[in-house]
Formats: C-alpha cells, structure tokens, sequence
C-alpha cells in the first residue's frame, strides 16, 4: 500500500499499517496523483493480476488523487483508493478541510471520484465495509469493468471497533474469466474473413493483458493477414515478424495507415478504438468495409457497427482460426504489404539516423535508445510528442517492452510510472524517456526511487519548454504561443524574453539521483552505459534537443478543431486544411 498520512487518515489507516506492516508494505510516495500512477503502471505490467492499495488524508491529498484515478480507468488497469473523509457522525462539522454543501450533508470532496471510478462507496458504518470489499475485489479482478475502485472511508469510523465474521479474513482467490464469444456471431466473423481480400489486424492492450500474444502470432501466421498496433497493443507482435506493420492511426506508420485505408475488413482484438487509433475516423477509407471487434467490454465491441465477437481474445482468437482454418490472403497482398513494411522500415533508419545537427533530435535520441536497450527492457513514457513518436518509430521486441499511458497522455506519469515498473519486474532494466515539460510537473518521485533502491535510468528531453503542443500550436496556425520557457519581456509585456536559467541536471541531483549530460550522440550512448554502473541508484541523464525537428504524421490525420475565424492569416489558411482534411470523416452504421 502507497500513502500519505493527514488527519484524515493517521489515526486510522496508518494505524493499522504500523501495527501489520509484516503483512502489508507501506510505500512513501511524494505525491497523492502519483502514487496512482504507480499503482497504475505496477497493474498493468502485471497484466492486470495484482495491484497497490493508495490511501490518503481526506482534503488536498484525496482530490490529489483524481488524475491518478480518471488515468486507471480510462487505461481499464485496477487500482484500491482508500481516501479518507469527513465525520460520519456529523458532530465536529464543519471540520478542517470538509465541503460544505447547501443541498446535502451527505457530500465531500470524495464524491468527485464518482465518475472516474468503477466502483464507489462511501463507508458510513464499520459494517459496511462487509458487503463493500467482495464488490471492490469483484470490479477488481473483471476483465470488463476495471477501474479505480474507490472506498472513502471516514476517519471517525476508520477507529471504530466492530466484530467482524472471521469468514471475511479468509483467503480467497478470485479467478479471472475467459468468455467466450457468441457461436453465431462467430461464424457471421468468419464468413466475414473468407469472403475478405485485405484483411487487417489492429491489435490492442487487450491482447497483451488476456495473455494471447501466442494466440495472435499462430493466427496471423496461418491466415498472413498483416498486424496493426495501437499504443497499448505495441509489442502484441514483436518484432522482428514479417507481418508486423507498426503503430496505426494518427501516429501510425506509412505501412499500417496504406493497409488500414484500403482494408476491406478490420479484425480488431482488444482495442476501445480511440481517435488516436482511428485517425479521427479517417483511417479506414475503403466504401464497404467491415469490421469484427473481440473485446471483452460489450461497450467495445460494438463500435464501428463492428460484428462483435464480446469474449476473451485468447480463447476468441483460438476459435475463430478454427473456423477460418485453410482461408490465407493472395500472395499479391502478402507482397504489397511486405514491400509496404520493408520501406518503412529503411524510412526509420533514416529518421533515427545522425543528422549531423547542433543538438540531437528526439528522433536521433529514440534511435540511440532503441539500438541501447535489451530487447526485455522496458521503455516508459506518456505524454508530449514522445508518443507519437515512439508509436511510429519504436521497434518493441517484447511484450512487455513497450510501456505508453496513452489512454489519458496524462503529464507527470512517466517517473512515477515507471517506479511502478520497476517495482513489478526489477528483472528488467526500466528507462523512462520524458520531456522537460512534464519531467517539472512531477519530478519528485526520483525520491521515491531513491529511498526504495530502484535503479531506473531517466532520458530527460530538454526542449525548453513544451514542444509537443507549441507544434500542435503552430499547426493550427497559432504559432506556438505560450509554449516557451521564456522570461516576460519588458519591451512587449509577453513570454519572449531572454532564456530561463533553468538547470534540470541540478535539480535531478538534488533529488538523489545521479545525474550527467549527454549533448551528443556519443555522450549519450556513453551515458546509458554508466546508468548501468550505478547500482541501485535511480540515473538521470539530460539531453537538450532540437525542439524544432519534428517527426512528421504518414497517411494520417488527428481532428483538431481551428478557429473558424481570426484576423491571422496562418489560422485562416490551417482552417482551410482543416475543412478539407474533415471531410474524409465517416460514420460507421
């Protein structure tokens, strides 16, 4: 268990871990969102098969705990929320730190976890907590409805004392399903697929979480239908396999976004289909083409009017290569996608190569990285144009080697993240890739891999500033306004002064880590070296880079509304592309 202790929670929950902590350890985090995140990454590395309880004091470090939260549950990973809250029996309110509502005396902060938890109880009695906890472990363990599960527990009723059934300290194991499909709409499936001359793959976190990797390499293998990835599904087909064509969709690769365009049915295992996915729903352009979801979560399986074959992807895969058994595509499609994959690959080698620049790029740093790594390690990262680039560029060997929060691109996550990583699989060597724009939203988590002897290797990206959305900025004809570290001019009132003198190497030291500087590319393979050295020490290694070489979008689109009117030109004609590009949409009915 992660926590933070307040009034809310010291006298309860603390308690309790002080006097049992031989049976559950207690985690310090350095901030209440964080520790989510950890929680987070620990489950998802886990597959989704263990998790970290997160308790809190209610006030600040609850509503802390909220990104955190909305995070698991967009990215369906399980985590235990325990904040505390307010008296249940009333008497001392109002008290440090409780909302206080005209309309009820029944409302906290806690009831912002509401909507972005799957489950949520507010436990008013000691007894309660009974009938609570198999509820919490049920939404826990499903493969469907994970999430955050919040208990919000009052801190007057946290002390209480009750006589609990000893059945409820019973071990118990909860074991998660494998449902299968609806017979008919598997045959509609596969009927679907043999009538299909370009069939596409799109493979997401679903496949990695239901263990069915082997399942989709023996599916792929026997049908030769080429293999998309989302963000969560990356390194669902490792490479290197002929029919791997890399990331789809808005920062998908030049391969995968052709195949997607022309495909004529659309198999996609384990996805929720996001716009990153579906390039805002232009990334499949053939008129009549088809789509077949297997997806655990009923809500996923029905989208793009998709048969939906609502089941686990291992045990569906398995039986719908059964039916489809003999059926291959033409030797024709297998060439033209082979060719497509076989180009992209020599576009990545050019991309990452040496430029010969003042700085590196992020590209030629991703490159130096991919060629650094083992193929087990495990590279994390969340927000910015890391992503995407990574999305387009990466070349993940194992399943498990690709770690992207990218159902909520939430900023912050990537050290505390991958602390979580590290904690599920200290095997492995973890390397966070972060941008500096993120990396100062929530640094201090280096601390916490430093009191826990976590080795992690930190690639901090200085671009002095945020890069990703002043590129988005000037996209949309903005000019990346408000996107610089930049002093406030006296000459103009605005941020366009002279450079802040902002030391990141610094302030990493000053965390605990060991820290060094890589200004080239063989500084920087140098540095990763040393990281290695470093023993249970967290590393931080900080690379200034070109924040104006861009890797650019292949074949693919993202819907970002401009303004309709303004007095600049650069918005008026990105307005004009903009009107142009969203007529490629569709509805799919």
């Amino acid at each position: 268990m992660f926590g933070i202790f307040g009034h809310g929670n010291v006298a309860g929950i603390g308690q309790a871990l002080q006097e049992e902590r031989r049976a559950i350890r207690y985690y310090l985090a350095r901030n209440e969102q964080a520790m989510v995140h950890t929680a987070a990454a620990y489950a998802k590395m886990h597959n989704r098969l263990r998790t970290l309880a997160c308790t809190t004091s209610i006030g600040p470090g609850a509503t802390n705990m909220l990104t955190g939260a909305a995070g698991a549950t967009i990215n369906r990973l399980p985590v235990l929320l325990l904040p505390g809250d307010i008296f249940a029996g009333r008497r001392p309110a109002p008290v440090l730190q409780q909302l206080e509502a005209r309309d009820s005396q029944d409302a906290s902060v806690n009831d912002c976890f509401k909507p972005i938890s799957r489950y949520w109880d507010r436990i008013n009695r000691p007894e309660q907590i009974v009938t609570a906890l198999p509820e919490a472990m049920r939404v826990l363990t499903s493969p469907s409805e994970t999430g955050a599960v919040t208990l919000a527990l009052p801190q007057d009723v946290q002390a209480e004392a009750y006589d609990y059934p000893a059945a409820l300290f019973e071990p118990r194991v909860w074991t998660i399903p494998r449902p299968r499909a609806d017979r008919d709409r598997l045959r509609e499936a596969a009927a679907l697929l043999r009538a299909s001359r370009r069939p596409l793959i799109v493979a997401g976190g679903g496949v990695i979480y239901s263990e069915a990797t082997a399942a989709l390499r023996a599916f792929a293998d026997a049908t030769g239908i080429p293999v998309a990835e989302t963000q969560a599904g990356k390194g669902a087909l490792p490479e290197p396999h002929p029919l791997a064509v890399g990331g789809v969709g808005a920062t998908g690769t030049r391969a995968a976004n052709l195949l997607a365009r022309d495909a004529d049915v659309v198999i996609v295992v384990g996805s929720r289909l996001s716009d990153f996915t579906t390039a805002s729903k232009t990334a499949f352009q053939d008129e009549r083409v088809r789509f077949v979801a297997i997806n655990v979560a009923e809500l996923d399986a029905h989208k793009h009017a998709a048969v939906p074959l609502v089941g686990d992807a291992r045990a569906t895969l398995d039986e719908l290569g059964e039916l489809v058994a003999g059926y291959r595509v033409s030797a024709e499609y297998t060439a033209a996608a082979a060719a497509l994959t076989a180009a992209w690959r020599e576009e990545v080698d050019r991309i990452c190569g040496a430029r010969g620049g003042e700085l590196l790029t992020q590209a030629e740093a991703i490159g130096i990285l991919q060629d650094a790594l083992a193929p087990t390690d495990v590279i994390v990262c969340a927000a910015g144009s890391l992503p995407g680039d990574l999305h387009k560029l990466w070349r993940a060997r194992d399943p498990k080697a690709y770690h992207l929060e990218y159902g909520y691109s939430c900023m912050g996550y990537e050290i505390a993240g991958g602390v979580g990583v590290k904690m599920a699989a200290p095997e492995r060597g973890v390397y966070v890739l972060v941008g500096d724009g993120s990396y100062l939203m929530m640094a201090q988590e280096i601390v916490t891999a430093v009191q826990e002897r976590l080795a992690i290797t930190i690639v901090l990206l200085d671009n002095e500033g945020f890069a990703s959305i002043g590129g988005l900025s000037q996209a949309v004809g903005s000019e990346g306004f408000g996107t610089r570290y930049r002093y406030r001019s006296a000459s103009t009132g605005e941020l366009d002064g002279d450079r802040l003198p902002v030391d990141l190497a610094a302030n990493a030291a000053s965390l605990g880590a060991c820290v060094s500087r890589a200004a080239t590319a063989d500084a920087l393979r140098g540095a990763l070296a040393a990281a290695k050295t470093h023993g249970d020490r967290p590393s931080v290694i900080v690379v200034a880079v070109d924040r104006d070489a861009r890797v650019p979008g292949f074949e693919s689109w993202w819907d970002v509304p401009v303004a309709e009117v303004s007095t600049m030109d650069a918005v008026r004609d990105a307005r004009a592309a903009y009107d142009a590009a969203r007529r490629k949409e569709r509805d799919f009915l």
